[in-house]
């Protein structure tokens, strides 16, 4: 059966294409979205540009038809603009004021019960929000209502781990550590097998005997890690840290993504590498960290100083790890080591977009803050001899139109764990303190 879509501007907003992605059935717009989605057009964000590519979309519909009296869309649906937002003395009298939100749900309320009227011939009306509390109101009225789901790159429960366990005979670990390698057919894995992808096998019977694999890139087999301690003073902790260090150290993998709680070592174990990189093995001629600039409070345009001091509160878990890495300890002896290095360049993400940065081994934390078409616009900024490595934490997000399944760092692992050139691994267990991974855990 048919059915009527009424979509809120949060759906607009954050993928300005949902337009088209409910198959055959009417979508209605609300006149009240056209005038929040009018009120964005100016940011010089991701969300003002999704606003005025919204606007381009419809201003195209309106060369099909009337927009207040229904356009034909290609996929045989329908779009309109709803005009009649009538406030209803039930909505007033259970919300109050008539706000943006509460126009919207008028307008799926008016539907509602025009479609009522109408007996069994009736079609179902359903609004579509990424806010919650409209969700929650939408029901409270009787109305069905709905997330967006189009913009999930995973289910909830989807989350690439980039390793597994597998429990195998014995013998075949005994092999494995005879031929320093395994094939896949003899292994027998039963799940889909990905490129430069993690095993720790065990064996069946409940012995101490385990190794630790990696699939190479040819999909044919299992070989042993190039583990190598003592990166710049850093040791791993734990076998998920082993395997974040053998696709930091791959020179042959180009773009590493790494998630995990805070505390799981992601950011001191990649600059360790690229200090490593950059100044020992001086493969690449620069080490650049980046991260988005999400503020939650005073912009940077409010913070007194020029541009690095306003920077340098964003930036702070950066140089906390390099003063580790640096063992400084005094005040200002950290400045003065890289003024003195000249290759390792701290910046915000405002800075680097647009820019072309070859030969360097790029860092950007924070990753999950990131939308599609942001991250997308970065990684193919990255010049020939790059390496770049995104890492984030999807449960820790603040972006108001991001969560963990629509996040560009869960965009760019599902998107890349087919080839050959990416690694990825999430970190586990927290190495910080006892406390630290207590709170991630518990808190």
């Amino acid at each position: 059966m048919e059915k009527i879509y009424v979509l809120d501007t949060n759906v607009l907003l954050q993928d300005p294409r949902a337009l088209f992605a409910f198959q055959d059935n009417a979508v209605i717009i609300p006149a009240v979205v056209l005038e929040e989605v009018d009120g964005k057009k100016r940011l010089m964000d991701e969300i003002g540009r999704n606003a005025r590519k919204v606007s381009r979309l419809l201003d195209g519909l309106r060369e099909v038809g009337k927009l207040h009296t229904g356009v034909k869309l290609e996929n045989g649906g329908t779009l309109r603009v709803e005009l009649n937002h009538k406030s209803f003395q039930r909505l007033q009298h259970t919300f109050g004021e008539m706000t943006n939100d509460n126009r919207i749900l008028a307008v799926a309320m008016n539907l509602h019960l025009e479609e009522l009227e109408k007996g069994g011939k009736g079609k179902p009306v359903i609004l579509v929000s990424k806010d919650a509390l409209v969700r929650v109101k939408a029901d409270a009225l009787g109305i069905k209502a709905e997330d967006f789901l189009s913009d999930r790159v995973i289910q909830d429960t989807d989350f690439y781990p980039g390793f597994y366990e597998e429990f195998v005979p014995g013998s075949l670990i005994d092999q494995f550590y005879e031929d320093k390698s395994l094939s896949l057919k003899e292994l027998g894995l039963k799940n889909k097998v990905y490129p430069n992808e993690f095993y720790i096998l065990k064996d069946e019977c409940g012995t101490n005997k385990s190794a630790l694999v990696k699939v190479n890139n040819r999909l044919t087999h299992v070989v042993p890690l190039h583990i190598q301690d003592g990166i710049w003073g850093i040791n791993p902790r734990n076998v998920q840290q082993k395997m974040a260090l053998e696709i930091l150290m791959d020179d042959q993998i180009s773009l590493v993504t790494m998630t995990g709680k805070a505390g799981t070592g992601k950011t001191l174990l990649s600059l360790a590498v690229g200090l490593l990189k950059v100044e020992d093995e001086q493969l690449y001629n620069k080490l650049l960290v980046a991260r988005p600039v999400i503020p939650l409070g005073n912009d940077l345009g409010f913070l007194p100083g020029d541009k690095d001091e306003k920077l340098r509160p964003w930036m702070q878990p950066i140089y906390d790890n390099l003063e580790f890495l640096f063992n400084a300890k005094k005040p200002g002896e950290l400045n003065k080591i890289l003024a003195g290095m000249g290759s390792l360049q701290v910046e915000a993400l405002t800075y680097i977009r647009g820019r072309s940065i070859p030969n360097q081994f790029i860092i950007i934390d924070e990753a999950q803050n990131l939308t599609k078409h942001e991250v997308k616009t970065i990684i193919s900024r990255v010049g020939d001899g790059s390496k770049i490595v995104l890492m984030g934490d999807p449960e820790q997000i603040d972006h108001p139109y991001l969560d963990a399944t629509n996040n560009g760092l869960t965009y760019v692992v599902e998107r890349f764990k087919n080839e050959e050139i990416s690694g990825h691994i999430q970190l586990v267990k927290g190495e910080r303190s006892k406390l630290a991974q207590l709170a991630a855990d518990l808190l």
